[in-house]
């Protein structure tokens, strides 16, 4: 029988090559008068947030910018966009940059407006007051975080990453213009879309998922693998790089209706302990967790129907473990080497993810510690 369900509305997409003219318009139709621009020294110098700015301005909203994201934003960082936020008058959020921009938009956004600490709202649904519209507009095609009402911040103190998610931090409007991602380096190109993959995936077998979260899996998967190789190789056309990030906004969307699982158990704490890029430490891991998962028959019949996506489409014959296994042999992930005397803890940290708790083989800390072996050749 169908396991019973609540879907979780969705941003308004707006989708195509040159779309981030719109701007000025979705914010007035956010209700916004004026902005409080979220984004990164990076997106500065690729001209990105300037272009926005400039499209504001001249249709007469007032633009204040952050430019101080960074990648695994923490409680500290938090509140110091907050402070930011607290100097100026706006009454409209809006991300610019990849998930760490959108994270830190959400993250000030609860607590300019509802005040208290980031761990306060670790969990669902814990701010009691309305936020402030959000526009979310990213520049990478990877983490789906312009679709999902959860900012992911880090403790200062144990670098634990939370999941503080409310149906007010979710964006009004995702604005998904592949143009803005033409700028990304290869590398972040290549982390970001094995991410989304890893979200696709993770979401189609997950315990949470539904009918709703699985259409948009499979929708999110057929976007990623037609475009994912092609990312990687280094030689993406703009018709692929609109695939990678609808797919990764899809994914999004499929996480925000059902839940991840053991890859990003596994990843939280390689980020924590050795600060490998989040992507990276996904990568590292999804091939050995998606064999570990094949031993569930629902798990397996799922992975083979994504294997038959990828035949039909003429993307590869290889069975869909293998062929992810090779995608991440090309990406050529920087070097990272796990000590066979840190197991136990990164095993004990994996086990305390939430995301784990979804996966649909349930894992102990041995279950964990046996990944990291097959990973790193420990």
């Amino acid at each position: 029988m169908l396991a019973p369900f609540a879907s979780r509305p969705s941003p308004k997409l707006v989708f195509g090559p040159g779309v981030l003219r719109e701007l000025p318009a979705l914010v007035r139709e956010a209700g916004g008068t004026s902005v409080f621009l979220v984004t990164d020294t990076g997106l500065m110098r690729a001209g990105h947030a300037a272009r926005a700015t400039a499209l504001l301005e001249a249709a007469g909203l007032p633009v204040a910018v952050y430019d101080h994201s960074h990648e695994n934003p923490t409680e500290s960082d938090a509140a110091t966009c907050r402070d930011a936020a607290r100097a100026v008058t706006f009454d409209c959020f809006v991300a610019l940059g990849g998930g760490s921009s959108m994270d830190t938009a959400k993250a000030a956004n609860f607590l300019l407006t509802n005040g208290g600490a980031m761990r306060d709202y670790h969990g669902y649904g814990k701010a009691t007051k309305p936020m402030l519209p959000l526009i979310a507009i990213p520049t990478t095609a990877g983490t789906g975080s312009e679709c999902q009402s959860y900012a992911l911040v880090s403790r200062d103190d144990t670098h634990e990453k939370m999941a503080c998610g409310d149906p007010k931090a979710r964006a009004h409007t995702a604005l998904l213009d592949p143009e803005l991602t033409a700028t990304q380096p290869r590398s972040v190109a290549m982390a970001t879309g094995l991410d989304a993959l890893a979200h696709a995936l993770e979401s189609a077998v997950c315990t949470k998922r539904s009918p709703i979260s699985s259409l948009y899996s499979e929708a999110a998967f057929r976007h990623l693998s037609a475009a994912i190789g092609r990312v990687i190789a280094g030689s993406p056309a703009l018709d692929d790089r609109g695939h990678l990030q609808l797919g990764a906004a899809l994914a999004g969307l499929a996480i925000e209706n059902s839940m991840l699982g053991a890859a990003h158990a596994t990843a939280n704490p390689l980020t924590a302990r050795y600060h490998a890029v989040h992507g990276h430490a996904v990568a590292r891991m999804l091939p050995h967790v998606l064999a570990f998962n094949a031993a569930d028959p629902a798990a397996a019949a799922i992975y083979a129907r994504f294997g038959d996506i990828l035949r039909e489409s003429g993307t590869t014959s290889l069975p869909l473990i293998d062929w992810v296994a090779t995608l991440v042999a090309q990406a050529t992930l920087p070097p990272l080497t796990v000590p066979a005397a840190d197991l136990p803890a990164l095993a004990a940290a994996a086990a305390k993810q939430w995301t784990g708790t979804f996966n649909p083989r349930p894992l102990q800390p041995d279950d964990f510690a046996a990944l990291y072996r097959c990973a790193f050749g420990i």
